[in-house]
């Protein structure tokens, strides 16, 4: 029982920290495309580690860390404030390039020339005519 509670504050904190990022006013936060990966808290709710990454690379997302971490105070007290924990995990912030990572796959996949079953038929239906 006490995990689903656990998943359901991981989720609340995750789609608060979303919130208040689009409102932060740092340059190295606000002009980058970041995106919260993953969020894990522990058992106690003392730490909360956030993944981070950017549509711009992981340059991008290391320096979005830096904004990140000079307003972590800011973040914890907006944090407190929305979800009304009686103790608000201490947030840390991690850079990852998980994003990057796939649209390079994606550009990968798009580069090969598979034949796909719906063109297959279509083109074996124009032969036929």
């Amino acid at each position: 029982m006490a995990g689903h509670k656990i998943d359901r504050t991981t989720e609340d904190i995750r789609r608060e920290l979303t919130a208040i990022f689009r409102e932060l006013k740092d340059p190295r936060v606000s002009g980058t495309m970041l995106s919260i990966v993953r969020v894990e808290v522990t058992n106690d709710l003392s730490y909360c580690t956030v993944y981070v990454s950017s549509m711009n690379g992981i340059n991008s997302a290391r320096e979005a860390l830096r904004g990140l971490r000079s307003a972590s105070g800011y973040i914890r007290r907006e944090l407190g404030g929305r979800l009304r924990l009686r103790h608000v995990p201490e947030c840390i912030f991690k850079a990852t390039d998980s994003i990057e990572y796939g649209a390079a796959i994606s550009r990968t996949l798009n580069s090969l020339n598979i034949k796909h079953d719906d063109e297959e038929t279509e083109d074996d239906d124009a032969d036929n005519d």
